[in-house]
């Protein structure tokens, strides 16, 4: 892994398994009341059934240990790992009712998260022969952004801006809206941006074309966002820049295209659908009596 793995804070993940608990009914597993002794212990594993990069274990662990702390959860692997079809990530054992309640919301964080990894890992391993740092964006699901975040860089990618308060980004929308106001140019963009944000934060501005980036670069931005832009148009603005901002390039890119964009010398590839169109990674959880 490029980089090393910031741990989830605790209470967010408390919080996050807290409520994802009460929305299954964990807490009141009728089928489970039903048919298992509230004594009967249960030995298993979780198995990958897909290849992929894991992500995800420190919250899949507070889920199946959430109801009942007699639960253990001993990992076999790590986040960032990458795992074969078949191959044991985890070793459970405890009361059988409390895993069998708690295995459901375990395995939805656990194969959605390093469906992300696995993503993030292709993508990672496209351009690994550039200078591109794969990125993620503001894509995410609703509550879930730091989680998915976090399988970001599982996977070996890299954050964007975490909010809309972590740094100035200008698209096409706060442009139109600054033309109303009678900032004609881009250059008056980007010199307005950087008069009334603070001073900590980097200027990021949106372009579409060669000549709008040429109108951005007046302006002195830190970093100019290259918007669904061919290769051509790409390279000639590396050429132009010439390194007086950082280029990212952004729109619509898949693994068939993401090598070509990398290529051209940006310094950056956002993807979004790493956390948005990600398929979850195929895991199981199975059981047997001890």
């Amino acid at each position: 892994m490029p980089q090393p793995l910031q741990p989830l804070s605790p209470q967010l993940i408390d919080d996050l398994v807290f409520a994802a608990l009460e929305e299954d009914g964990a807490f009141d597993d009728v089928t489970t009341r039903a048919l298992v002794q509230p004594d009967q212990w249960g030995h298993g594993y979780f198995i990958a059934k897909d290849d992929g990069v894991i992500a995800g274990l420190p919250i899949a662990a507070a889920a199946m240990t959430a109801i009942d702390e007699d639960v253990s959860f001993d990992t076999l692997v790590e986040d960032g790992f990458r795992v074969a079809p078949g191959e044991q990530l985890v070793e459970v054992e405890g009361p059988l009712v409390a895993i069998l309640a708690c295995e459901r919301v375990a395995l939805n964080y656990l194969q959605r998260l390093s469906g992300i990894a696995s993503l993030t890992r292709a993508y990672v391993a496209a351009v690994a022969h550039t200078k591109a740092r794969i990125l993620d964006t503001r894509k995410t699901t609703p509550g879930l952004r730091h989680l998915e975040r976090y399988a970001v860089r599982a996977g070996g990618g890299y954050n964007h801006r975490l909010n809309l308060s972590a740094g100035v980004l200008i698209k096409d929308n706060h442009i139109a809206a600054a033309r109303l106001r009678g900032l004609d140019d881009l250059e008056a963009v980007v010199t307005q941006a950087r008069n009334e944000a603070p001073h900590t934060l980097r200027i990021e501005i949106e372009v579409t074309s060669v000549e709008e980036l040429r109108e951005a670069l007046a302006g002195r931005p830190d970093i100019i966002l290259l918007d669904n832009m061919g290769i051509d148009a790409m390279r000639q603005c590396v050429e132009i820049t010439d390194g007086h901002a950082l280029l990212e390039a952004s729109g619509g890119i898949s693994l068939d295209t993401v090598r070509a964009i990398a290529e051209t010398g940006v310094d950056f590839v956002s993807v979004g659908r790493l956390t948005h169109s990600a398929p979850a990674m195929d895991i199981s959880l199975e059981i047997g009596a001890t």
